[in-house]
């Protein structure tokens, strides 16, 4: 499919990723528009997680090209794609457990301006009160600043992840991938963090969501893709895909979780 909207920030153009004999995606062709919240769901097994790290540089596809704002994002590292204004909260957070919580988000505001960690960020960490204000700040927006001080390999899981997206938002990134943001959270965090990515959302943030919540989903997205064995089998408005027989045989209340 060509894609010719300047709208269009991301375009996942016809990837199939293959594991031996396993064809994990097939024929995938997705286009995220800037500014929107594009849901993507299917049963485990479908090929989320794996669409997501073909998007992010952590798998190469084998055949098909992901661009970003206009650059192909396939070959690059993935701490290229992250320079280039892609950010991903991980299904399994991604921390440094013995940093503040506090450090743990000022730390990618370091990486993003500079390149990569330096030899002297622990001096970075401690003397740079812009960043700190900043950090501070988008801790107290996750729900976080109390426990600011404390060691991040203490917090909870549902905690950890609320961390992890404060460490996203720090670096302003232009589109924010979000692999099943609330999983481990109870209800009312999971409701505090649908607030907070519908905050974001007015702010012109573009974010792809991974997500088995249908509550979340349909409280944020704009668009979702269905996919189901490697393939998108429906995409559309949540209303649209919500009344697909094709995605409530599959998903929604024909397959299990």
């Amino acid at each position: 499919m060509a894609i010719e909207d300047r709208n269009i920030v991301l375009h996942v153009n016809d990837v199939h990723k293959t594991f031996g004999g396993l064809h994990a995606l097939a024929d995938i062709d997705l286009a995220v528009e800037e500014g929107k919240t594009h849901a993507i769901i299917g049963p485990n097994g479908a090929g989320k997680s794996t669409l997501l790290n073909v998007i992010v540089g952590r798998l190469a596809p084998t055949k098909g090209a992901v661009v970003f704002d206009g650059d192909v994002l396939t070959g690059k590292k993935p701490y290229e794609i992250n320079q280039m204004g892609v950010a991903r909260v991980f299904q399994t957070p991604e921390i440094f457990p013995e940093l503040s919580v506090l450090h743990n988000v000022m730390a990618p505001a370091f990486a993003k301006r500079d390149g990569a960690f330096k030899l002297n960020m622990w001096q970075l960490l401690r003397g740079e009160k812009d960043v700190q204000d900043e950090a501070e700040h988008i801790l107290e927006d996750v729900g976080l600043i109390a426990r600011r001080d404390d060691h991040a390999g203490s917090l909870s899981r549902g905690d950890k992840r609320r961390m992890e997206l404060a460490m996203c938002l720090i670096q302003h990134p232009r589109l924010l991938l979000l692999d099943e943001p609330t999983a481990g959270m109870s209800r009312h965090d999971t409701n505090t963090t649908i607030e907070l990515l519908q905050k974001i959302k007015q702010r012109g943030m573009t974010k792809v969501i991974i997500e088995h919540d249908m509550h979340v989903v349909f409280s944020l997205a704009d668009k979702i893709s269905v996919l189901a064995g490697g393939r998108i089998i429906s995409e559309g408005a949540p209303d649209e895909v919500r009344n697909d027989p094709k995605v409530q045989v599959a998903y929604l209340g024909g397959a299990e979780e």
